[in-house]
């Protein structure tokens, strides 16, 4: 009884160390790709280029959760990481995109909507500095390959980073301007990872956040307060060429 006690225990914990993997083994891998970005990240010039990696952002009761953040003398750069290996398909607009290895698929969130729900973040979060270049752009940091991806934004493989940073050298603002922004960037950053999580689901319903964020939802331009024959509404500062309008 003793001997099959002794042998179980080992097995047990083996079975429970891998169990635990299992279910942190995404979280590793992403982890990872993170890093490989963040190392290439770290060679950009800090007086032209503030970084901020796997941030955890806090602003008017919701949060959200950025890979990689550049605020930078020639715009915002909103980066979104996927360490993936296998063939990747994905459009732009579709909820999913899909992994696929030999006969296997599987489901990921499409990762463009996931980017541009931080890029909406930042937008209320820096409203203060008026109408910033947002550039967001999904990179890939595993051996993935994009064999169907159709997108205007920006889906590139790690390699390439650097070089579609360097792409950007006009410069919009000061380096006063993106210390006065990253200043503000630091503030909101919390620690409460649990009260993201609760929002997570919540955060990738691209409308909702458009809405929150007074985001015209059709064209993307701004919402602004009007007055109307019922009261007060929001309506598409592009009108009359958008005549989306909505209730606060």
């Amino acid at each position: 009884m003793e001997i099959i006690l002794l042998i179980s225990l080992p097995l047990i914990a083996i079975i429970i160390l891998s169990l635990y993997l299992n279910a942190k083994m995404p979280q590793i891998i992403g982890s990872i790709g993170e890093g490989k970005v963040a190392r290439k990240l770290k060679k950009l010039n800090k007086k032209e280029y503030i970084v901020f990696n796997d941030i955890y952002l806090e602003f008017d009761g919701r949060t959200t959760q950025i890979d990689h953040l550049i605020i930078s003398v020639y715009g915002v750069f909103v980066i979104e990481t996927k360490n993936y290996s296998g063939w990747i398909h994905g459009s732009e607009k579709s909820e999913y995109w899909h992994q696929t290895k030999y006969k296997a698929k599987w489901k990921l969130w499409n990762p463009i909507k996931q980017n541009l729900a931080h890029v909406y973040f930042l937008k209320k979060l820096l409203s203060e500095f008026g109408r910033l270049n947002y550039i967001p752009v999904v990179v890939f940091a595993g051996n993935a390959i994009l064999k169907n991806v159709h997108s205007d934004t920006p889906v590139i493989y790690v390699e390439e980073l650097r070089s579609f940073i360097k792409d950007y050298f006009i410069a919009y603002y000061s380096e006063s301007d993106i210390l006065a922004m990253a200043n503000k960037v630091e503030a909101s950053i919390t620690k409460n990872k649990k009260g993201h999580r609760k929002h997570v689901k919540k955060n990738l319903e691209e409308k909702n956040y458009k809405a929150w964020a007074k985001i015209c939802p059709k064209c993307g331009n701004d919402l602004v307060l009007r007055n109307g024959k019922y009261g007060q509404f929001y309506g598409c500062s592009n009108f009359p060429a958008c005549k989306y309008s909505a209730r606060d």
